[in-house]
């Protein structure tokens, strides 16, 4: 019988030798954001046009690995479960794909086959004694990838947070390992500006202490996190772990204890942030990470009284409708887990869900208010889950409002200088 220790050293292998376990027409699954193997990937794409239809799909590609050529997609080419700066082109552009999904039912797509899972390139902390390894920083729908996929390359990299929760693969689970020594790959918080920060107050003056947060990625969810910090004992359970968090966790305003599903602990199945946040993670029991159908899941996460949902929106219609992930037929980002936690507010006991945008985009010459969603925009927030929405002129709250009442309400938050029109255009939809 093989010790761990004997089975790491047998499936030790170059970047180079992992990409002869490959077939042509596999899909590669990798983890969210910096949890994607850079060494592996640069090796990928070194070595494209040796393959045939090969596609790599991840939410939230952060770095432009040569794969992502419009000359050699027939070889290898990008499947975006969320559209970043990396992938936007590809998929704007016709030779990347685009899978819409909701972020909770990835795992779920993979278990029943409705998307192929051959090979996983993951991530992956130092090996420990029992011969575990953490998927800590893109636990998502890898962990589901691994207990499907043929074959399974880690890429293992000392700075890669050991973690707490349902993040851990054993050593026999696994075709093969990698070693890189890299620094992971940081990502600093958007700038906030004045617009920002007024969104940013009127939000967090409706979270009272001792809420529960789901905090999405951006400029405004990380205005409001900047104004909690003189709050009392809130928790987390998100989908994102963020320097943001960090910031109040070591003010103080966060510590868990009044959570009402796992107390005590911070939930989150991926994290963007830097070093010191990597750092907190390792070996952090106040820390868990799990995967998406755990965390999205707006049954699992709806058990958190007080939950508190902050999501951003690029457009709303007067119903309500949101259009959070498309420049109007063109994809943008995607639908992330943006309903699963708007769904989970508004089942929470107490819970509150926000809806985050500026009143106008191009310097105040277009309102993201509109009468109906531009032609071709993707749905996202469908107007019978929206509950607040707030812009930089305030807080319209939708449910159980009537169409008028709705319409009224998110003009009176639009920018003053669209507000004439939009009150004629409700007209003529015979909405006032």
């Amino acid at each position: 019988m093989h010790t761990v220790h004997q089975l790491y050293q047998e499936k030790r292998m170059a970047a180079a030798d992992a990409l002869d376990l490959l077939r042509d027409s596999d899909m590669i699954i990798v983890p969210t954001g910096v949890g994607e193997p850079p060494t592996l990937l640069t090796a990928l794409s070194e070595q494209r046009r040796r393959f045939h239809d090969v596609k790599v799909a991840q939410i939230l590609a952060m770095r432009k690995f040569d794969y992502f050529d419009c000359d050699t997609a027939a070889h290898v080419r990008h499947a975006a479960l969320f559209l970043g700066g990396a992938s936007r082109a590809a998929c704007q552009g016709g030779w990347g794909d685009f899978i819409p999904n909701y972020f909770s039912e990835i795992p779920g797509l993979i278990e029943r086959g409705y998307m192929p899972a051959d090979v996983v390139f993951a991530m992956a902390s130092s090996m420990n004694d029992q011969g575990y390894f953490a998927i800590s920083l893109g636990t998502d729908y890898t962990m589901a990838a691994i207990a499907k996929a043929r074959v399974v390359v880690l890429e293992v990299n000392p700075n890669v947070p050991f973690a707490h929760g349902q993040c851990h693969v054993h050593v026999s689970q696994v075709t093969g390992l990698v070693e890189s020594d890299a620094p992971i790959l940081e990502v600093g918080l958007p700038k906030i500006g004045p617009v920002q920060e007024a969104i940013g107050k009127y939000v967090a003056d409706m979270i009272d202490d001792g809420a529960t947060l789901q905090i999405g990625y951006g400029g405004i969810p990380d205005a409001v996190v900047m104004q909690l910090t003189a709050k009392h004992d809130l928790g987390v359970h998100t989908e994102m772990l963020g320097d943001g968090i960090l910031t109040l966790v070591e003010c103080g305003a966060i510590t868990n204890r009044k959570k009402t599903l796992l107390p005590g602990k911070m939930v989150a199945t991926f994290a963007l942030g830097s070093r010191k946040l990597y750092e907190y993670m390792h070996h952090n029991p106040a820390v868990e990470m799990h995967p998406s159908n755990f965390t999205n899941d707006p049954y699992n996460a709806a058990q958190n009284d007080n939950l508190m949902s902050i999501n951003a929106s690029l457009q709303i219609d007067l119903l309500g409708q949101c259009g959070s992930e498309s420049i109007a037929h063109l994809p943008y980002s995607g639908t992330g887990g943006q309903v699963d936690f708007v769904r989970a507010a508004n089942r929470s006991r107490g819970g509150k869900s926000f809806i985050v945008l500026p009143s106008t985009a191009k310097d105040n010459t277009i309102s993201r208010i509109v009468p109906m969603l531009t032609s071709g925009t993707h749905a996202t927030t469908s107007k019978n889950d929206v509950n607040y929405v707030v812009t930089e002129f305030g807080v319209a709250q939708l449910r159980g409002k009537s169409a008028k009442q709705r319409a009224q309400a998110l003009i009176a938050i639009a920018h003053p200088d669209f507000r004439a029109e939009l009150r004629e255009a409700a007209n003529k939809m015979s909405v006032f």
